[in-house]
């Protein structure tokens, strides 16, 4: 008989079941690897977001990270990413004492608070990190506010008056909007009175 002729009828009762148990074996395996893949490329994507308990950072190794860090919930906005590498300049800026840098991050009305000299004397000794948003909220078109905190290590002299300290905790509402066509933090009264207490 011709190897490719029709088997007979007592060999397909039991080659159908073998085909059928493969065919289901080769489909939970696609389905395991297709998950496994997903959740890998997932992981590389999506920073890890930041939990309460580590926001905690030793007096040796203050003011922490430069990078700015994120909670889940803001990592989930739609503007998160904006969002991120507006505030990693604009805090980059000010660690590296870049008025010109700094002042790409800022809207008119915020800079005309704080011209060059102003700001440089603001800054000297400062250096920023920790820096973590919590939320980022959209209001009006163009608007967003965004719940962050960070920790500031400065020359005493060079802190606040009523917390003339080395190292502040501070949570602040940055108002964003939307100027010559890029997001920018402006001049509101959620920035211009933050909480702040000694590290």
């Amino acid at each position: 008989m011709h190897p490719s002729s029709t088997p007979r009828p007592e060999r397909q009762r039991w080659l159908l079941p073998v085909v059928l148990v493969a065919v289901v074996i080769c489909a939970a395996a696609a389905m395991v690897a297709r998950e496994l893949y997903a959740t890998g490329n997932a992981t590389a994507a999506t920073p890890s977001p930041i939990l309460p308990s580590e926001n905690v950072i030793p007096p040796s190794a203050r003011p922490g990270p430069r990078d700015v860090r994120a909670t889940q919930d803001a990592i989930r906005h739609p503007l998160y990413e904006t969002v991120r590498q507006l505030l990693q300049t604009h805090f980059d800026a000010i660690n590296g004492k870049n008025y010109a840098r700094w002042r790409t991050t800022v809207t008119d009305a915020r800079a005309k608070d704080m011209p060059e000299d102003n700001w440089r004397s603001a800054y000297r000794s400062t250096q920023d990190g920790t820096i973590v948003v919590y939320r980022i909220e959209t209001g009006p078109a163009n608007n967003a506010r965004v719940l962050l905190s960070f920790v500031s290590q400065q020359d005493p002299a060079d802190a606040p008056l009523e917390l003339p300290v080395g190292c502040i905790r501070w949570n602040v509402v940055f108002p964003l909007t939307v100027a010559a066509g890029e997001w920018r933090i402006d001049a509101g009264a959620t920035s211009a009175s933050p909480q702040h207490d000694s590290c």
